[in-house]
């Protein structure tokens, strides 16, 4: 089947419109259904339990002092603690039978026989059954519920103010009673919303989520309806992959027969030597990373303390780097490491294809470099001051930590950061000027500064709440930055840097790469975008997301059964090559970065997100294993190998080596399999078993990590641990070497010399 590249470039631009119609109509939608605050909780006999401005404290508290970092509300944030939402559900339950126990039968609740626990537990299931009507500004509790509220507070206060070392929590983590008060406040709506009914339905805000069966709380009709027609999608999404790349003409990468462009031979500006410079940024960048990443590993062992260090050098370091401040920083950190080397990559390869130096584009790259060193630099330094209380007052989200996972920096480093996206692009246009006047708005180049810009695009989205931004919506602009970036702009970049550096090794023609971006693009935006629907099942979002998430979600198969057959095929290219290929070893790691791909996002990515499967799993060890796979394993992969290409054209010949570099890819690849099959995936499946037999609070307690075979199961983490830490640090070392061995720069002519990249390039777009 011909399909031209015009055809797909029009369907491409069709579907990024119909996806922004139904995300913006969605956004409206969803602003008109959020889960009201109502302005005063009250008892039985009118006194003020809590109001709204205590509610909004709360949530202020819970971002300030970085807990969705530490545990998580409505399933997404952290897994080390407890889940808000399903915590103070469960706590609420326990002492609303407790004071139904001592009310009726004088007696704690544990001492009753099994008839008058009955009794108890029917009393407490239809004190939550409770239906909201619209308009309503105050809501009634009963006397339990007012009982178990106030528990609730006391027991947060004692948690996170005061202290729990069994739970990794340091002293005055939340600085003070109120705070920690407001705090259980915020979570105990989160509660209220999750087990009260929707005006108008029969069932919760939350679609019944968490699964909390003494509250009522059981997975809905369309939950399992919707994971039934996933199932069917599912296989015909994998049809649908093999028949399209079986029918759609897209040529492979292919050795034999091309003439390759020896590195040495190639021109090398002083722009590109520049772009280099990102590369000991992100290294240092990385090697703390994955630093930090063993340090929490760790504290799933030992909560409060690190191999003794706190009795050898009498540093409590529970109280100096918590798990939160640490899980901040590993998070940052990665974005930050990953986006460093496409950046480079993305200054690095134009000037290979059109031969073109922009005036002042080597001062331009290094502005742009100082100001990501200064947004990574304040954004760290401003997370920190923040987590120690050193900025308060209306600035805490302004410099210190914003407090949301993924987008914790503080706003104006958020805002420095998207300016340094835009002037990335804007640097980006000038190195292809001369390509993107010579070929059509769907050319590779074109390609390029699509996938980058949407990149920043989306990101605005991070700007459309404040602390005071009601959580559910703070969550659905959130997920709009997180999952767009992963499943649309994220992937879209992927493909089309792929395609340009295999353009670039003179593999493929470019006019074949750019129809290979554009007919994988299409898939990519057409299912990634609206996808992140999945996110908003559980969080308070309005029904209608169900169907969309569970569609779209599984659609996301297709471009990555796309991208498995791209990565065997360019596992064949690789096999057909001798030790003459100059580009060996950047080519592993694009193909690595495929596999990955396939495997963290599609096959563990599509298993927990079907419905009924997300509904025990959402926020367990299984998202883990997906998130690590997918993160690191395609997009991470796809950086270093990037830098790899980037080093290995810049490098002096004689001073090039790869042995080291080959330790680090093995090494990395060894230790992310052990990590996530041998550890991360098994902790997960339990915590599933736990989930579906008893209730989601269970398998986010406590005392399931502390059960003897999780805790076996943590310790079999660490010989993987230990090799990616170990990858990182010999890269690191290689990477530092390496770069101060490049060859001299030189400013390329105006006409490109025959036989180069740039002059085959050309001569494609005259035809």
């Amino acid at each position: 089947m011909e399909v031209s590249r015009q055809t797909i470039a029009k369907a491409l631009v069709a579907v990024f419109v119909l996806n922004l119609i139904v995300m913006g109509a969605g956004a409206f939608y969803s602003s008109q259904q959020v889960p009201p605050i109502p302005k005063e909780v009250v008892g039985s006999d009118g006194d003020v339990v809590a109001t709204e401005s205590q509610v909004q404290a709360g949530k202020i508290a819970f971002q300030q002092n970085g807990l969705m970092n530490h545990g998580s509300i409505l399933g997404n944030g952290a897994y080390f603690g407890v889940d808000y939402t399903a915590d103070t559900l469960e706590l609420k339950v326990e002492f609303m039978r407790e004071y139904y126990a001592q009310e009726r039968y004088s007696e704690a609740y544990a001492d009753l026989n099994s008839a008058d626990r009955g009794s108890v537990d029917s009393l407490v299931r239809d004190d939550l059954d409770e239906s909201f009507e619209r308009g309503t500004e105050t809501i009634q509790y009963s006397a339990a519920e007012v009982y178990a509220h106030q528990q609730v507070r006391d027991v947060y206060v004692q948690r996170y103010h005061a202290g729990s070392l069994d739970r990794g929590v340091p002293t005055d983590f939340i600085g003070s009673e109120d705070e920690a008060r407001q705090f259980a406040d915020f979570a105990l709506w989160t509660a209220w919303i999750s087990h009260t009914d929707r005006p108008g339905s029969d069932h919760s805000f939350t679609n019944e989520w968490p699964y909390e069966p003494a509250a009522g709380n059981t997975p809905t009709g369309s939950t399992m309806v919707w994971s039934v027609i996933s199932m069917v999608l599912l296989v015909a999404a994998v049809g649908i992959g093999v028949f399209l790349y079986k029918s759609v003409e897209l040529p492979e990468p292919r050795i034999e027969g091309i003439e390759i462009p020896p590195p040495d031979e190639i021109t090398l500006t002083p722009s590109q030597r520049a772009a280099t410079r990102f590369i000991p940024l992100a290294g240092a960048l990385f090697a703390l990373q994955v630093l930090l990443g063993g340090l929490l590993a760790h504290y799933y062992v030992e909560r409060h303390a690190f191999f003794g260090i706190e009795e050898v050098f009498g540093i409590n370091i529970v109280q100096a780097l918590p798990f939160a401040l640490a899980k901040t920083f590993h998070l940052d950190l990665g974005i930050l490491w990953i986006a460093s080397l496409w950046l480079g990559a993305g200054l690095f390869l134009p000037p290979l294809l059109t031969n073109h130096e922009p005036d002042r584009q080597k001062t331009l790259i290094h502005v742009l470099l100082g100001a990501l060193i200064v947004a990574t630099v304040g954004g760290m330094v401003g997370i920190w001051l923040g987590a120690q209380g050193y900025i308060d007052g209306p600035l805490w989200w302004i410099l210190g930590n914003e407090g949301l996972e993924y987008l914790e920096v503080g706003r104006l480093w958020q805002v420095g950061l998207l300016i340094g996206f835009v002037l990335w692009t804007a640097l980006v246009w000038r190195g292809f000027k001369p390509l993107l006047e010579r070929e059509s708005r769907y050319g590779l180049a074109h390609m390029i500064i699509y996938a980058g810009g949407s990149i920043g695009l989306l990101f605005t989205a991070g700007m459309f709440y404040t602390p005071q931004t009601n959580i559910v919506m703070t969550e659905f602009w959130r997920w709009w930055v997180v999952h767009m970036w992963v499943e649309g702009a994220f992937e879209f970049f992927i493909v089309a840097i792929v395609g340009l550096t295999l353009v670039s090794m003179g593999l493929l023609r470019k006019r074949s790469a750019e129809k290979a971006v554009a007919f994988q693009a299409l898939f990519v935006m057409g299912s990634g975008v609206i996808g992140a629907s999945h996110h908003y099942w559980w969080v308070g979002q309005p029904d209608v997301w169900i169907p969309f998430g569970s569609v779209f979600s599984t659609l996301e198969l297709i471009p990555l059964i796309l991208i498995l057959f791209e990565a065997m095929g360019q596992y064949r290219a690789l096999a057909t090559s001798d030790e003459t290929f100059p580009y060996t070893l950047p080519f592993m790691f694009i193909i690595a970065s495929g596999f990955w791909n396939f495997l963290g996002a599609g096959v563990l990515g599509f298993f927990i997100n079907l419905p009924i499967v997300n509904y025990y799993e959402h926020g367990t060890y299984l998202t883990v294993g997906h998130a690590h796979a997918a993160m690191f394993g395609a997009f991470g992969f796809l950086a270093l190998g990037m830098a790899t290409y980037m080093l290995r054209i810049s490098t002096k010949p004689e001073e090039w080596t790869e042995g080291r570099l080959r330790w680090a890819f093995w090494l990395w690849n060894v230790g992310l399999a052990v990590m996530v099959f041998v550890s991360v995936l098994p902790v997960g499946f339990l915590q599933l078993e736990t989930a579906f037999t008893q209730s989601y609070a269970a398998a986010r307690s406590l005392a399931f990590y502390n059960s003897e075979l999780v805790q076996l199961l943590f310790w079999a983490r660490l010989p993987g641990d230990t090799m990616i830490i170990l990858g990182t640090l010999v890269f690191a070392y290689d990477m530092v070497r390496k770069r101060f061995t490049l060859r001299s720069v030189s400013t390329p002519d105006d006409v490109p010399a025959p036989g180069t990249i740039p002059e085959r390039v050309f001569a494609e777009d005259d035809d």
